[in-house]
């Protein structure tokens, strides 16, 4: 487990270099997203709006894994992550790879966790009969994070089990077809295995054993310096989409969400409502931004280390924490 995610950012890492194709240079920028995934950003996207406001053509390129997009962003190849986890962007930045946190994408506890399958009859009450099991996790993911969070707090040994590193999705279908006992994962993936098998814990249970659970929209250090202008606009963009949604959640709003997410429109109905958007303001509260964040991050990167599943944590978080752009957004 632990050479793959050294692997990957390792990998990342090397190619640092890439990171100067920057918009500036060719006119256009490429975003990183999840589909799946209904956000309120996803009817800006469609409209276009993102483009109008930046006076830029923007790409959007859809990926499976955080860590993937960590990956895009160190060869240049994406700008912008917008709702990478917070474990593989904690993962990246650990390994020596320059992002920087800018804003914070959503929360959504109760979308994501751990099922095992149904025959097993195993529930948080006998769970530590998952001891010597095999399980499908994204490694270096936030289902990753949130794995070794459960084992701990039902006192699995990971070392007892037997770990593949698989998509949600492709967890999915392997829990489906008893390739593994568990499975844990996030978004479209983590409602097809609920499909299979029984959660372990519920959102609100993973909060009071302190696993909080949210994305982040992520950028190398580079390109945030030279276009701190346009990630402003970028990040009012998406504050103004979460508003809208958070004022008038419409029947015509959340149809255009669930066709651009790749879902039906009671999946992402379901989905989204597991959701919350922080505004800007909530964002740069003590809650956030201005408190909490570089602390958690620390403590996530920690739980890795002592899983063995990176070498090291940073001293200190804080210099992943860019607020400069979301400061500007607030203003606009």
């Amino acid at each position: 487990m632990k050479k793959t995610i050294l692997g990957a950012v390792l990998g990342a890492t090397a190619m640092l270099s890439g990171t100067t194709a920057m918009a500036d240079g060719h006119g256009e920028i490429t975003v990183a997203y999840f589909l799946e995934w209904p956000m309120p950003m996803m009817a800006a996207k469609a409209a276009g709006t993102y483009d109008e406001a930046l006076g830029t053509k923007v790409n959007w390129v859809s990926f499976e894994t955080g860590t993937a997009m960590s990956a895009a962003m160190a060869s240049g190849d994406v700008q912008i992550a917008l709702s990478q986890g917070l474990p593989p962007f904690v993962v990246a930045v650990s390994g020596g790879q320059d992002l920087q946190l800018v804003d914070v994408a959503v929360s959504y506890a109760e979308n994501q966790g751990c099922a095992v399958h149904a025959d097993l009859e195993i529930d948080k009450d006998n769970a530590s009969e998952l001891a010597g099991k095999k399980v499908a996790v994204p490694l270096g993911t936030a289902a990753h994070y949130s794995f070794i969070r459960h084992m701990d707090h039902f006192g699995v040994p990971l070392d007892s089990l037997s770990i593949v590193d698989m998509p949600p999705p492709e967890g999915a279908n392997a829990l489906g077809q008893k390739a593994v006992d568990f499975a844990c994962g996030y978004g479209g993936g983590w409602a097809k295995m609920q499909e299979f098998g029984d959660k372990l814990l519920t959102g609100a249970e993973k909060q009071d054993i302190g696993i909080l659970v949210f994305d982040v929209t992520s950028v190398p250090a580079a390109f945030a310096a030279e276009n701190g202008d346009m990630l402003a606009k970028f990040l009012k963009v998406t504050a103004d989409a979460n508003a809208q949604w958070a004022a008038d959640p419409s029947e015509e709003m959340l149809a255009v969400i669930a066709e651009q997410s790749g879902m039906d429109l009671e999946a992402a109905r379901g989905a989204i409502s597991t959701m919350s958007f922080p505004t800007i303001e909530d964002q740069l509260s003590e809650a956030w931004l201005n408190g909490t964040a570089a602390g958690f991050m620390k403590g996530v990167a920690d739980v890795f280390v002592n899983a063995k599943s990176i070498d090291s944590a940073l001293d200190s978080y804080e210099g992943a924490l860019n607020t400069a752009p979301l400061e500007t957004a607030k203003g606009m």
